[in-house]
């Protein structure tokens, strides 16, 4: 049977959930789902974020809904999975995407920081996917796309909270596999190497003497493809987990990196 490779990305009518959706990574996910025909309503933690959101989105041509929650908040959360239903309709796709980072050496990291990065990057994702769960049962039919990290595989210095909970996300979307497969749901993960954002600008800058920064340096040093990546990357591997185009693919890590994960690096002065 001929497969139509065309319409198998086509999310007409679809209702996409994008949490942290506001701006930056999240906002260019929810982009993309919305120009593959998915109907876009993101989470943002303010009023103010979702008024900025809704603008971002009105400026690209996006008729999207906001929503301020605290997405590790199980019963506030309940409450916008149920309004978003009434609004749009049953969620059939969530991309968990809302986190924060917290950069401390571990030893001067206080727990309730580290229990923080855990609770927002870990707990709120296995919270947001109990909500629509149902909706995608009932449906029998469902995808769920946690954002996942190179920190799902590695570990680096200042960023102990962060690679537990990335590490743990890995595992909950292998579990929500193992678990709800049977109902058609797929939940898979996208790994973004570094991406160029306006938060990572400052890193990307040239220094007043015209070099890189040494983080720059480092990271270009690190990833064969020897560029930062962009939110336009991350795009196409997003429909393409959303669409009916992966319906056999479950509890999978896409690593969207330039290659850093495949590579041990290059020698000292190799071009």
């Amino acid at each position: 049977m001929r497969v139509d490779v065309t319409s198998a990305f086509d999310l007409t009518g679809k209702v996409a959930l994008v949490t942290g959706g506001a701006h930056g990574i999240g906002f260019a996910l929810g982009e993309a789902l919305s120009l593959a025909g998915a109907k876009i309503a993101f989470n943002a933690s303010s009023e103010r974020s979702v008024t900025k959101g809704l603008k971002n989105y009105q400026d690209a041509g996006i008729a999207a809904l906001g929503y301020a929650c605290d997405i590790t908040d199980e019963v506030a959360v309940a409450e916008m999975v149920d309004t978003i239903t009434k609004e749009l309709g049953t969620i059939d796709i969530l991309v968990n995407n809302a986190g924060i980072i917290s950069r401390l050496p571990m030893l001067e990291m206080p727990a309730a920081d580290f229990k923080r990065v855990v609770d927002v990057d870990l707990s709120a994702q296995f919270i947001v996917a109990k909500a629509v769960l149902p909706g995608m049962m009932a449906k029998n039919a469902g995808k769920i796309i946690n954002i996942c990290s190179m920190m799902s595989e590695l570990g680096r210095e200042t960023v102990a909270g962060y690679a537990a909970a990335k590490g743990g996300l890995k595992m909950l979307t292998k579990n929500i596999c193992a678990e709800f497969g049977s109902a058609n749901i797929q939940c898979n993960g996208i790994g973004p190497g570094y991406i160029a954002t306006q938060q990572t600008e400052p890193l990307r800058a040239r220094q007043k003497d015209g070099t890189r920064h040494p983080f720059d340096a480092f990271i270009l040093s690190k990833t064969p493809a020897r560029r930062w990546g962009t939110t336009e990357d991350l795009q196409g591997p997003t429909v393409f987990l959303a669409s009916a185009a992966a319906d056999f693919i479950n509890g999978h890590i896409l690593y969207v990196d330039g290659g850093i994960l495949a590579s041990f690096g290059n020698m000292p002065g190799y071009k």
